[in-house]
């Protein structure tokens, strides 16, 4: 039985308590698209958050969009994570990242 290989998908998400009333997408892709976005985040040390069925998801939605409700509890984590990240990163370098 020949086993189908997972296009890889990303979301790429902001958030700007200031602009926005929840996160915003401001990329989606697949494959090497996907690929793409992940080399730029690597390249900016943007923190990046593993979560495949979040991922699929997002890409159901358009870049621009805001996150819905029901996924705000799930993004919330992400956001804990990211900021835990960026606590650390200036603890070990004297400095925040903005």
């Amino acid at each position: 039985m020949l086993q189908k290989k997972k296009i890889k998908k990303v979301a790429a998400l902001k958030y700007s308590p200031e602009e926005n009333n929840a996160p915003q997408i401001i990329g989606i892709g697949k494959g090497e698209n996907a690929e793409k976005i992940l080399e730029k985040a690597r390249e900016h040390n943007i923190p990046i958050y593993e979560d495949e069925e979040l991922a699929n998801t997002l890409n159901s939605f358009n870049v621009g969009d805001e996150i819905p409700p029901e996924l705000y509890e799930v993004v919330a984590q992400i956001l804990v994570f990211i900021g835990d990240i960026d606590k650390r990163y200036g603890d070990k370098y004297g400095q925040k990242r903005r």
